[in-house]
């Protein structure tokens, strides 16, 4: 399978961020969050949990800071109402690489992301968990989901307050 953005994946991370697919800018820029109007890399500083704010092309930065980022269906690419849906398949291959990688946390960056891997019934917050890894499902820092940016705001901050939580446990 040919993957539309590389894996930025190594053993016990912090953070495995995961959207749900490169979105069309994203892929055209070969970087991940592309978009000069998504606010994920703002959100990352903002929220304490990268100590610089990187911009798009520097997404390999962020193995640094001991966090990693994929999507889960990554032979595709577009905004979420286009690209095709999550199979089975791409469930099982995010799940093996959580089981083999054993980050502390997964972080899908959109509800939809964590809808299509969870199931339909999630909420937004703590999920239950992949073996020792937890679970969280973010807000979209995307464009189109700017409307609801005070709330997406929180929830980036209340997340970023947990894995904080982690590092400083022995």
């Amino acid at each position: 399978m040919q993957h539309v953005l590389p894996e930025l994946l190594r053993p016990e991370l912090s953070v495995i961020f995961c959207g749900t697919a490169a979105g069309t800018v994203s892929a055209k820029a070969g970087a991940y969050y592309a978009n000069p109007r998504n606010k994920f890399w703002s959100i990352l500083h903002e929220s304490g949990l990268t100590p610089v704010k990187l911009n798009p092309q520097e997404f390999g930065r962020l193995l640094d800071y001991n966090i990693g980022l994929t999507d889960l269906v990554k032979d595709a690419h577009g905004n979420d109402g286009v690209v095709r849906r999550a199979t089975a398949d791409d469930r099982e291959a995010l799940r093996m690489k959580i089981e083999r990688f054993k980050p502390s946390f997964l972080a899908f960056t959109s509800k939809n992301a964590g809808k299509q891997f969870l199931g339909s019934s999630i909420s937004l917050g703590p999920q239950p968990p992949i073996r020792e890894t937890k679970v969280f499902v973010l807000p979209s820092t995307s464009p189109a989901a700017r409307w609801q940016w005070d709330e997406t705001y929180k929830h980036w901050h209340m997340f970023a307050e947990e894995v904080a939580g982690a590092r400083l446990k022995p």
